[in-house]
């Protein structure tokens, strides 16, 4: 049967401004759910000139009517889940089991996972990933260790937990004394700690999937918000410079329990340049004065880690392939606002390497290639209070319609502000969206 579902994913190395177009469409939604990566994704909306950051709670939480899903593929830290709580409420927002819901089978990230994030990427000097330091992969790891895992489930089984940890923590401080040299912890005040997060999120745990499928065959929608960018998945990205989950559309059937033909219409955010956090390579880099513009105009600095993103030019090639890999069917362009005021802009048609032209994308070699250069006219003006296409600047359109023709999908939604109402609605194909 049809699906009309929405998936929301990133198409470069993430922070492309998925929060706010995720808020945009939750408000057609009934259900919204995050089935991949943790505390490391930074999801950021702007409502009436108030900000919201949001690192594990779904966007949709800021809608009334939603549903908000964290799927058994999330790497779920309840530490920072019950600080988010806190914070929603303080501003009066509701956050509790009526409204957001935990898959019991989400695997947690523990006290060692974090630790073991920040030994492992000091021991690696100049050759560290640049992780968040969140314990994301170290957690993912453990899920396929099996043996040394923690499900959210386990955190309201008070012997089960118990068992876990003491089990655990044993082996953790034999091998970080012995590879770090790190003094041990303490698994009774870990219990102690987790436990009681045990007891806040307890109503609110579930089996989300069924939730999800039962949704599905009433024919409501569901809203799957991806974290990260495809350039960082774990199979697709640029390894080993990537996260450690699935964040293609490829990753939400495993995600989150719903089969494949459910996805539905697949969004693909762009940012109308490209930045990056972190190391890996990065070909359309501007480390110099366009780049330093970039990253102040478009306050380029980690949601999650404050760290400055290095910015670059729009990079077409390596976008294509990510949109082609999720199959995605229209494109949202966030922050076309921070390229006014530029005379020219560059746009990465293709890749060259040892001489010679690539006819394919891939980032296995993207460390050893030069960019080729399509060149545009830039504008001076403000756009930010364009609420029409027709309202953009000559240069402005012209700019969007190369995008459409390199990527050959539709630009259905374009950015050219933080706030909700900075939105123009172009080419979209989400039907209570036109």
């Amino acid at each position: 049967m049809d699906s009309n579902n929405v998936t929301v994913i990133g198409l470069q190395w993430g922070d492309e401004g998925k929060g706010k177009v995720v808020d945009a469409i939750a408000r057609t939604s009934r259900y919204v759910a995050r089935y991949c990566g943790g505390a490391n994704a930074g999801h950021t909306v702007v409502v009436d000139g108030e900000t919201f950051a949001l690192h594990l709670i779904p966007c949709g939480i800021l809608h009334e009517n939603v549903l908000n899903i964290l799927g058994n593929g999330v790497a779920f830290d309840p530490a920072v889940f019950v600080e988010e709580l806190a914070a929603l409420h303080c501003r009066g927002v509701r956050a509790e089991a009526e409204n957001l819901r935990v898959s019991t089978t989400a695997n947690v990230v523990m006290p060692w996972h974090k630790l073991q994030d920040r030994l492992s990427e000091t021991s690696l000097g100049n050759s560290r990933i640049g992780t968040t330091a969140r314990g994301i992969g170290p957690c993912y790891s453990d899920k396929a260790n099996r043996s040394t895992a923690v499900r959210a489930g386990d955190l309201v089984q008070a012997e089960t937990l118990g068992e876990k940890i003491d089990r655990i923590v044993g082996i953790r401080n034999k091998t970080f004394a012995a590879l770090y040299g790190a003094e041990p912890m303490d698994p009774a005040a870990i219990f102690d700690e987790y436990a009681a997060y045990g007891e806040t999120i307890a109503p609110m745990l579930g089996n989300t999937g069924q939730i999800l499928r039962d949704g599905i065959a009433a024919g409501q929608r569901v809203l799957f918000e991806g974290g990260q960018g495809s350039m960082l998945d774990i199979d697709h990205g640029t390894f080993p410079f990537v996260t450690s989950s699935s964040v293609t559309a490829c990753g939400v059937p495993a995600g989150t329990g719903i089969p494949p033909s459910q996805v539905g219409t697949i969004i693909g955010l762009i940012k109308a340049y490209t930045t990056r956090v972190g190391a890996g390579p990065f070909p359309t880099e501007q480390d110099n004065e366009i780049g330093d513009s970039l990253r102040e105009r478009g306050r380029e600095y980690g949601t999650t880690t404050g760290r400055p993103r290095r910015c670059g030019w729009f990079d077409a090639f390596a976008t294509r392939y990510a949109a082609d890999i999720s199959g995605v069917n229209e494109l949202a362009l966030s922050l076309l606002d921070v390229l006014s005021g530029l005379d020219e802009l560059y746009i990465c048609t293709g890749y060259k390497c040892d001489g010679k032209t690539l006819g394919a994308f891939d980032p296995a070699v993207m460390d050893a290639v030069q960019c080729e250069y399509d060149t545009a006219s830039g504008w001076s003006e403000d756009i930010s209070n364009c609420r029409t296409f027709d309202d953009l600047p000559d240069a402005a359109k012209a700019y969007v319609d190369r995008i459409e023709t390199l990527l050959e999908r539709p630009v259905g939604l374009i950015s050219v502000g933080p706030d909700r109402l900075q939105t123009i609605v172009h080419h979209t194909q989400v039907e209570d969206l036109k």
